[in-house]
């Protein structure tokens, strides 16, 4: 059985049994089990092509997805923003940035888990929407476009230097 492109990889820091695989092409996967089984947790929600996947290494029950494919070519799926879960996946929410159509990268701030930045390209035929970095500081209830280049130019990825949480490394793409 299918699956489609494998997009991210997530594990649990706190325990390497459970772990989550998006795909490009369909759905979230979570195992508990090291890969033995897997579940398919994101069936309801109104996308289904993810990007992006980052768990709380401060609580392990909250699931961040960025849905949207998180490759450049023609044929690509977008998604509809940023969803949350704070019961590890047995539901969603989404948390804005619904004109971003491909979220490739999400960060939380290891000292602060109300921090999180999200890298959108916006869509890869037209201008505009949400495009660049994005950064919330209340969990996801308002974010802040702290890096905006161009209506053509968006961000793919995003990281925290592991040594200073304030300096971020972002890789922006501009499509047309």
């Amino acid at each position: 059985i299918t699956g489609g492109r494998i997009s991210a990889i997530t594990v649990n820091p706190d325990d390497h049994s459970e772990y989550y695989v998006a795909s490009g092409h369909g759905n979230l996967w979570k195992t508990t089990n090291k890969g033995i089984t897997f579940d398919p947790i994101f069936d309801n929600q109104n996308s289904y092509a993810i990007g992006s996947i980052a768990v709380d290494p401060t609580n392990t029950n909250i699931v961040w997805v960025g849905t949207g494919e998180n490759n450049n070519q023609n044929n690509v799926i977008y998604g509809d923003g940023i969803y949350k879960s704070e019961d590890g996946g047995k539901s969603w929410k989404n948390m804005g940035l619904k004109t971003s159509e491909h979220i490739g990268g999400i960060e939380i701030d290891p000292d602060d888990h109300n921090i999180v930045y999200a890298a959108a390209m916006g869509s890869l035929r037209k201008g505009g929407g949400d495009r660049g970095i994005f950064k919330t500081t209340d969990g996801g209830k308002t974010w802040e476009n702290v890096l905006k280049i161009s209506e053509y130019t968006g961000c793919y990825e995003v990281h925290i230097d592991p040594r200073h949480s304030n300096i971020l490394y972002a890789v922006a793409h501009q499509r047309m």
